[in-house]
């Protein structure tokens, strides 16, 4: 049993203290382990470990608040809020999840309340990034199927409708995922992983009145504004 804890604690990716706190929170043993890069058992046998009273199997409760809706209705911070998801967001696969990265705290702190949460935050301890993870299977419906994200948005999203009214502050919330102001010069930068999306929005630059320039490597496609 200490050689099989051992092997697993290698590779873990999340912190013993991070894994107890997503199961009282109500997320599966087999969510957990996925975000973990370990095997449910493994989880199983660390909230035995610690004493952690098991739910009967099956059962889930809401613990923390959230406006399950939000992404139904255009607003300035919910085009916002879907620019910054599409470029540091995440769909969950195979469980009713959603979830934002960041490594600046307080952006997900703004997020989070005004998605009406009190969904605390973790925080990867080997990269440091904060993340905030989501269970909703409405929100998770609404943004794949009214905005086309997928679980694959990286390297096939494409840019979704937004009203014209609205597609500056997508665009702004999309650039602070994603982009970043080269402090040597005046060049803003855009980087993505689907060439629709970056093509589009290259378009949408341009029609702006910016010089926009695209350019493609084995990694990234990167956009960038003069």
């Amino acid at each position: 049993m200490k050689n099989a804890h051992l092997q697993y604690s290698i590779k873990r990716t999340l912190e013993v203290d991070e894994i107890i706190k997503l199961y009282l929170e109500g997320a599966s043993t087999t969510e957990i382990a996925k975000l973990s890069n370990v095997s449910p058992r493994y989880i199983r046998m660390i909230l035995s470990d610690h004493n952690i009273e098991k739910r009967p199997f099956g059962s889930w409760k809401r613990k923390y608040k959230l406006n399950e809706d939000y992404f139904k209705t255009w607003s300035k911070n919910m085009a916002y809020i879907l620019g910054f998801f599409i470029a540091d967001g995440f769909v969950s696969n195979d469980f009713q999840t959603i979830g934002f990265a960041q490594k600046e705290k307080y952006i997900l702190e703004q997020i989070r309340d005004e998605l009406g949460s009190n969904q605390p935050l973790y925080q990867n301890k080997q990269t440091g990034v904060y993340m905030l993870y989501l269970n909703s299977k409405v929100m998770k419906n609404d943004l794949m199927e009214i905005h086309g994200i997928t679980p694959n948005k990286s390297l096939d999203i494409k840019f979704p409708y937004v009203p014209e009214v609205y597609l500056n502050h997508f665009i702004r919330g999309y650039f602070d995922g994603d982009g970043n102001i080269n402090s040597h010069g005046y060049v803003v930068s855009f980087v993505g992983g689907s060439l629709d999306f970056m093509t589009a929005l290259e378009n949408h630059l341009k029609a702006r009145g910016f010089e926009m320039y695209l350019t493609k490597n084995e990694k990234h496609i990167r956009l960038q504004a003069c």
